[in-house]
């Protein structure tokens, strides 16, 4: 019998797990969860909408020969530019064959070889249809035709809705995490929960948890185009900041290659793995249209993400053209439409036959690679807070995810997490829940200036593209950062001034990760993988490099300063 979503909140009630975020990370760890004690799912949309929903590409997993763990290792090592941890690489990858089989348990339906091919032997026909995406030396990755974020969260959200464990509260909003930091206890610190708003009414209520799960993905709309859905405003990151956790390497943004370029298509995505079945990139040089990609690198347009997107934007910026185009016209429209029915509509909407025309396409921010320091449990530097998929930083990604490694990471980092609160839960804080006060708004007074968050949110977009991008200088930087740092003291000004509402929530965290990244870039005296500056043009010598740490101070160590 199908759970229907709560429609709000008790002002103030407790629960063993709390989960905000409702993409594969949250609803697998949900899942997993609900056998040990009651769980809270907290999206502040509806449940489907977050950035799993619209990844198409897949998911990369060991399955069959000739393909082994060793050279999915090798990849990913290959494409993290030497800042991949080791031990968490293979943890995670040598974890994904049996999350997969969860996956399918849960009713997750893989395209097989024989959905797709004629004239597939029997003894195949049942398959893996495994897909190639860039960075990948092998067919690895499994997919539901181009739609596989939408069919696991499909599926997903139908096994939660049916346990009566799992209560899922919808357009609900954290505000911020509860901590014993916050209480100014300065022994170890424990997060106890998070104020959580209803965005229907504003009301904020006062949810206590045993333990927390940040699944808020992940940033892209800290840019003026990205990939990601309106939700991916950062705030797991921010609110994990403000609650004293360990933010890594925040530089690391992926600027997927290929998003479609039209007036109406809202970056909508053309995936990787339309290159996995041979298309091209190619650019107008006089009356012809050439490829590129071989100038850049031996695998062509399946080079990695961060040497396809530069190599892209260089040749915007040399030819002053608007965009590159994807040539994939070789292959049948039968091939194409059963392999790419949703890109191949979406397509056709906009008057693009991928069959016969070349699609036009362009850069766009699409993963965080950086994020909350965790180990391979989840598990982060303050106690009962874990923090998984995008909006945490294993060490898995390095410098710059291969691709499809993401929902890998997201499944057995969940599970993970799991399993590790309870076998080594921090066990009781140092202070009673009861303690904990209610939302309080003080003197703080109703807004009607919203033209001042309207106008904020537009300006960090701006400049983040233009200063913070693909192509990094330290004169951009510093501009930047000369920016954010204006527009935090006036965010946080109007934050603490006026009644919270849910756009100046997401605005402040917009701005806090904003100014993470900035900070992280700055910090970086080279060029590594995602992160390029003119002035550092080369990696420091040695093949490993460092990951950039952010932490706030306590009010201790501001007073020692």
């Amino acid at each position: 019998m199908d759970q229907p979503a709560t429609r709000t909140a008790p002002s103030r009630f407790f629960c063993d797990y709390l989960v905000i975020g409702s993409g594969v990370a949250g609803l697998v760890a949900a899942l997993k969860a609900a056998p040990h004690g009651k769980v809270v799912v907290v999206t502040k949309r509806q449940v489907d909408e977050c950035n799993t929903r619209y990844a198409q590409g897949g998911i990369a997993c060991v399955t069959a020969e000739p393909d082994t763990f060793d050279a999915h290792v090798a990849d990913t090592l290959n494409a993290g530019a030497g800042l991949c941890h080791l031990d968490i690489v293979h943890d995670i990858i040598r974890g994904g064959p049996e999350r997969i089989r969860d996956l399918q348990e849960w009713g997750v339906h893989f395209t097989r070889r024989g959905e797709l091919e004629d004239n597939v032997g029997a003894q195949h026909a049942q398959d893996f249809d495994l897909g190639r995406e860039g960075g990948h030396t092998q067919r690895r990755v499994l997919h539901a035709g181009d739609v596989t974020g939408e069919e696991v969260e499909r599926a997903l959200i139908e096994r939660c809705r049916a346990d009566s464990r799992i209560q899922i509260l919808e357009n609900h909003l954290a505000v911020d995490l509860i901590s014993t930091r916050h209480a100014h206890w300065e022994g170890e610190n424990y997060c106890l929960g998070a104020y959580v708003m209803d965005r229907a009414t504003h009301r904020i209520s006062t949810l206590i948890s045993r333990f927390t799960f940040l699944t808020t993905g992940g940033a892209g709309k800290v840019y003026l185009y990205t990939s990601n859905p309106d939700v991916a405003s950062g705030d797991g990151v921010a609110m994990a900041y403000r609650a004293h956790a360990e933010i890594r390497n925040m530089e690391f943004i992926q600027f997927h290659p290929t998003c479609l370029y039209h007036p109406r298509a809202k970056s909508f995505l053309i995936s990787e793995a339309v290159r996995g079945e041979g298309a091209t990139l190619k650019i107008r040089r006089h009356n012809d249209y050439v490829e590129f990609m071989q100038d850049y690198h031996e695998m062509g347009a399946l080079a990695p993400r961060d040497i396809v997107a530069r190599a892209i934007d260089q040749e915007l910026k040399r030819t002053g053209q608007p965009c590159v185009f994807l040539d994939i016209r070789h292959r049948s429209e039968k091939f194409l439409r059963k392999r790419f029915p949703k890109i191949f509509a979406k397509c056709l909407e906009f008057g693009i036959h991928m069959g016969r025309d070349l699609i036009p396409v362009v850069p766009a921010a699409h993963y965080c690679c950086g994020g909350v320091g965790t180990d391979v449990n989840g598990a982060t530097t303050v106690t009962n807070l874990y923090a998984i998929g995008e909006v945490g930083c294993t060490g898995l990604h390095g410098a710059n995810r291969l691709a499809s490694n993401s929902l890998l990471e997201a499944l057995v980092v969940a599970h993970n997490a799991v399993e590790h609160s309870r076998r080594n839960g921090g066990g009781e804080p140092p202070i009673s829940p009861d303690l904990i006060p209610d939302w309080s708004s003080g003197d703080a007074k109703d807004s009607d200036e919203q033209i001042v968050i309207f106008h904020n949110w537009d300006e960090i977009r701006r400049f983040m593209w233009d200063y913070v991008g693909i192509h990094r200088t330290t004169k951009r930087l510093e501009r930047a950062k000369n920016r954010i740092r204006l527009l935090r003291k006036e965010i946080e000004k109007y934050y603490w001034d006026f009644i919270v509402t849910p756009d100046l929530i997401e605005l402040r965290n917009l701005a806090s990760v904003a100014e993470m990244i900035i900070d992280c870039a700055m910090a970086r005296k080279e060029s590594r993988g995602l992160h390029f500056n003119a002035d550092f043009p080369e990696a420091e010598k040695g093949s490993a490099g460092k990951d950039s740490v952010l932490r706030r101070p306590t009010k201790a160590e501001i007073w020692l300063e």
